[in-house]
């Protein structure tokens, strides 16, 4: 008998003070048991507890209408929820993280139905969770500082309003691949090399990040150094792959050079071009015929010695130019292949009427869509376009 008298204060003893807090409660709330666990959690006594007392009234507004609204309902059809998150008030005002479980026992509607809920504590989890978030809105306030970081040092690398050219019209467009938030390797310039002759650079650095940036500034501020001493447009880009080969860096860099240079007599400019391992700018007739210009050349920063050459072509009025980075050709749509050159031709056929600004709006434009909306690569275009009569013109973006 002794044995059983012990064996059922040791039961009784587990009940009260159980690592857990343990609620009988009738289905509208009303408590009526209440281990000792939950009243020293709680600072309440079982006396105060029992004195009529609903669970919901523990609960601050927020959760005490969550009570009501989902889990007294979901109880009722379920019979049981598990982990169900609130905060219990203490008497002392204090909000004590609780998890709950509940089971509904009794026959319905017979007045017998009685809740039986196991409450356990979740101050750490809470904390934890609450860390988490904390982690997490700093990531992605992180994330659009670097972001705009990105964007702030790219638009330092490329120009602003682009200078005016009395018989050319020129435009430029960038597209930063993914959402921007890396800066990238590709780059262009044009700029006023002396009275009637201008310098136009575009290139792409290999890589991303910062390096990338460091060696895409080198070569721009390079091309404008040494353009005014060196007039022959393959001499620039070999100036510029003895740069990047002192510079001792691993990125190499691919881009065309362009003296635009303006004649006399009405006659539409000379354009010589020469390339560094760079795709081929494309030349758009009126009649929308549209071919490859330029030698090909060696990469930048690779070999001491890279081949490098020079090649004129006189434009006809109305005529353009088309000078691109691998980010249009090389783009890759879903289940469609490259964009490749022959889609980019079709798309200047077809946009050769607009000004040069416009026709590198609408080719960077129709490059993103074709990814759907994400580019996968840096995207550089520039254009240039003869004008059909003299008189004044827009200057270029």
């Amino acid at each position: 008998m002794a044995g059983a008298d012990d064996e059922l204060e040791l039961l009784r003893d587990l009940y009260e003070h159980a690592p857990c807090g343990y609620v009988l409660m009738r289905a509208n709330g009303l408590i009526t048991l209440v281990n000792a666990t939950f009243c020293d959690w709680t600072g309440r006594s079982g006396a105060e507890l029992l004195a009529g007392v609903r669970f919901q009234e523990l609960l601050p507004i927020g959760d005490r209408l969550y009570y009501e609204t989902h889990f007294a309902p979901l109880l009722a059809m379920q019979r049981t929820v598990h982990e169900i998150a609130v905060d219990v008030t203490c008497a002392d005002g204090a909000r004590l993280p609780v998890l709950l479980n509940c089971v509904l026992v009794g026959e319905p509607g017979d007045g017998t139905e009685t809740v039986r809920v196991c409450v356990f504590r979740a101050t750490d989890r809470r904390e934890y969770e609450r860390e988490l978030l904390r982690t997490r809105q700093r990531a992605r306030e992180s994330e659009a500082r670097a972001r705009q970081l990105a964007r702030t040092l790219q638009d330092s690398l490329l120009p602003g309003e682009l200078p005016r050219i009395p018989s050319m019209d020129a435009g430029g467009a960038y597209r930063p691949a993914g959402h921007g938030d890396e800066v990238g390797g590709d780059f262009y310039d044009l700029f006023e090399i002396s009275p009637g002759r201008w310098g136009l650079v575009l290139g792409d650095v290999s890589g991303k990040g910062a390096e990338a940036a460091v060696v895409t500034g080198l070569a721009r501020h390079t091309v404008r150094a040494v353009a005014a001493e060196s007039p022959r447009a393959a001499d620039v880009l070999r100036r510029l792959n003895d740069a990047v080969l002192r510079y001792e860096s691993e990125r190499f860099c691919t881009a065309v050079y362009a003296v635009v240079e303006e004649r006399p007599d009405g006659r539409p400019p000379r354009v010589t071009i020469a390339l560094g391992g760079h795709p081929h700018p494309l030349r758009v007739t009126r009649d929308g015929a549209v071919a490859a210009f330029g030698r090909p050349g060696d990469l930048i920063g690779v070999l001491d010695e890279p081949r490098v050459t020079g090649e004129p072509v006189e434009l006809d009025p109305g005529e353009a130019l088309l000078f691109y980075t691998d980010g249009v050709t090389e783009a890759r749509g879903d289940g469609t292949g490259f964009f490749e050159e022959e889609r980019l031709a079709d798309l200047l056929a077809r946009v050769r009427g607009l000004d040069a600004q416009g026709i590198a709006d609408r080719v960077a434009e129709a490059v993103v869509a074709f990814q759907g909306g994400s580019p996968r690569d840096d995207i550089a275009v520039v254009a240039l376009k003869t004008r059909r009569s003299a008189g004044p013109a827009a200057p270029g973006r």
